[in-house]
């Protein structure tokens, strides 16, 4: 895997670490193994990062850097995927999970109304937190397994292909 080309844009570790919205997780941070770039770390951050970006909530971050701590896997890959739902995005990835989640409930989905507003939203949130919640949940576990697969896949082809690249240059040599 190109692992230089990621260390470029990772963030120091020491000041993560020193972070004032990580500072409850104390000495948790200073397992090496958040920091490491290597396969395992890597499609395990691919996973825990794609699972909370699908989870409906506020400090979805805070969920992703938990969970990397947890399972052991590179905190900053898992805390910046969580960004791929961002304001712009969020709206049409959780209107798919809605609608995922109302097809798996084998419920008629609601449609959208022309005008948003925070009076539809309260009056139907009562109708479609169900189905919004399992399509999300569905999403980001399907998600996830599927981002951990192929990472380790990629990363392995990765490898093997810069050791056929030497073997050849040997030989060329």
């Amino acid at each position: 895997m190109p692992r230089r080309s990621i260390k470029r844009f990772m963030p120091d570790p020491a000041r993560i670490k020193e972070h004032k919205s990580l500072r409850f997780l104390g000495s948790l941070l200073h397992d090496p193994n958040l920091w490491h770039l290597n396969r395992h770390s890597v499609a395990r951050a691919m996973a825990v990062g794609l699972f909370a970006a699908f989870i409906p909530m506020p400090f979805q971050m805070l969920l992703a850097a938990c969970l990397a701590i947890m399972v052991r896997s590179n905190m900053p890959i898992s805390v910046s995927l969580v960004w791929l739902t961002n304001p712009i995005t969020m709206p049409p990835i959780f209107y798919c999970t809605y609608v995922l989640g109302a097809w798996l409930m084998d419920v008629p989905a609601r449609s959208m109304p022309d005008e948003l507003t925070w009076e539809w939203i309260s009056s139907q949130l009562s109708t479609v937190w169900q189905p919004f919640l399992l399509g999300s949940l569905v999403c980001g576990v399907v998600l996830g397994g599927l981002g951990y697969c192929l990472t380790m896949v990629y990363w392995r082809w990765w490898v093997s292909r810069q050791w056929k690249r030497r073997k050849q240059q040997r030989k060329a040599l």
